[in-house]
């Protein structure tokens, strides 16, 4: 039986920092809601939720528990903030300021986690330090050497779990006097509920700082009945969402976690909560952007992006969603399949009709795969015990 170790108040202060880029992100796609726009935005985000999962990680095994450890930590969250001030200009003049704050955000994690690891925080370390200097050097040049120093750096992070589990398994960075214990059954130690439960409140703050979003996309505007209405519709599409996760997969992750053998969970949860999680968060701040961009006009024809937004930004969401489930081993998957489906269908609807009425479709659409998969899913209604047990046997 594990210990239990819950979310503490400094790292869920950390989350409503790091959140902060997203909203920035959400702002520069709806300014700039082009695939160039759309490009940027994936990048930054990518990178930057690479290091909010090792600061996920370092606190599961680390826990601010210790003056040190608090300030460090704090030192960590004025670094993430100075990246997402310049993430308006991460692609520009802000360039060489982000990479620098982002270098700061990869040293603190790397000095807090030899409190973990010794020496095999190296491996991955140095791999996280590197990124940080492409990133940082990208933000001398445009253009295509820009972009090709910022994909470099998405390459290195996509290596790196490669090269962490390999030195796992051969051992090689046990330390000499605990030779038994080496990076990889450390990572793979990580407290299942502490996991699922500091996702979660990240989704829960994405959800909330997207609907400040779409608060600030109404502005100046006079609140009519049309541009209530359009925004009571936008958060029941957000509803409908915050029930697939947290009604639905929530827990039933946390128990496939807890009953995983320790050696197992570091690569479940680098495709649950990393490759998994990046479309979901994405998913929210692009649909946000899609209805800050449309609710001043739900009565107009709307123009190709703001209508991509909106149906992109749910496909991205449930895409997310699915492969969050299959890494689990937990279903069903047609109905939210069926939705994603559905919701890129509804780009027309905005395009050739109104912004309202895609609001409308995506409403139908995400509301009636939630009525559909508790009504008629016996794995929605079965006990998780059980479907914990199906997965960890297969």
């Amino acid at each position: 039986m594990e210990t239990e170790h819950r979310v503490s108040t400094l790292e869920l202060f950390f989350d409503l920092v790091f959140v902060f880029t997203i909203t920035q992100l959400t702002v520069l796609l709806a300014d700039d809601l082009t695939p160039r726009g759309a490009g940027q935005v994936l990048l930054i985000f990518t990178v930057l939720f690479w290091m909010y999962g090792g600061y996920a990680h370092l606190t599961n095994q680390v826990p601010p528990d210790r003056t040190v450890r608090r300030v460090l930590l704090m030192l960590a969250m004025g670094a993430f903030m100075v990246c997402a001030l310049a993430v308006p200009t991460a692609f520009g003049a802000g360039g060489v300021a982000f990479g620098l704050g982002y270098l700061l955000v990869v040293l603190v994690h790397g000095a807090l986690f030899t409190q973990a690891h010794g020496r095999g925080v190296l491996w991955f370390a140095l791999p996280n330090v590197l990124c940080a200097l492409a990133v940082t050097a990208a933000g001398f040049f445009d253009g295509l050497p820009a972009w090709g120093l910022w994909l470099l750096a998405l390459l290195l992070q996509f290596v790196t779990p490669m090269v962490v589990q390999r030195v796992a398994a051969s051992g090689a960075a046990a330390e000499p006097e605990v030779p038994e214990q080496t990076v990889g059954d450390q990572l793979g130690g990580m407290n299942a509920a502490h996991l699922v439960e500091r996702h979660g409140l990240l989704l829960i703050i994405v959800f909330g700082e997207s609907v400040i979003a779409i608060g600030i996309g109404v502005g100046s505007l006079p609140l009519s009945a049309g541009i209530a209405g359009g925004t009571f519709l936008a958060l029941t599409i957000a509803s409908a969402m915050w029930w697939m996760y947290f009604v639905r997969d929530e827990g039933r992750a946390e128990e496939v976690f807890a009953q995983l053998p320790p050696d197992r969970r570091f690569k479940l949860a680098m495709a649950a909560y990393y490759y998994a999680f990046l479309p979901v968060l994405l998913g929210i701040a692009v649909f946000a952007a899609g209805v800050k961009k449309t609710i001043g006009h739900l009565g107009e024809h709307l123009h190709t992006g703001p209508a991509v937004a909106l149906a992109g930004g749910v496909a991205l969401y449930l895409a997310g969603n699915l492969v969050f489930r299959a890494a689990l081993g937990i279903g069903p998957a047609r109905y939210r399949a069926t939705a994603l489906v559905l919701a890129l269908a509804t780009v027309p609807v905005g395009t050739r009709w109104t912004g309202a009425g895609q609001l409308v479709a995506l409403a139908v659409v995400m509301v009636g795969a939630v009525i559909a998969e508790g009504a008629r899913s016996p794995a929605a209604r079965a006990p998780r015990g059980a479907v914990a047990e199906g997965v960890t046997g297969s």
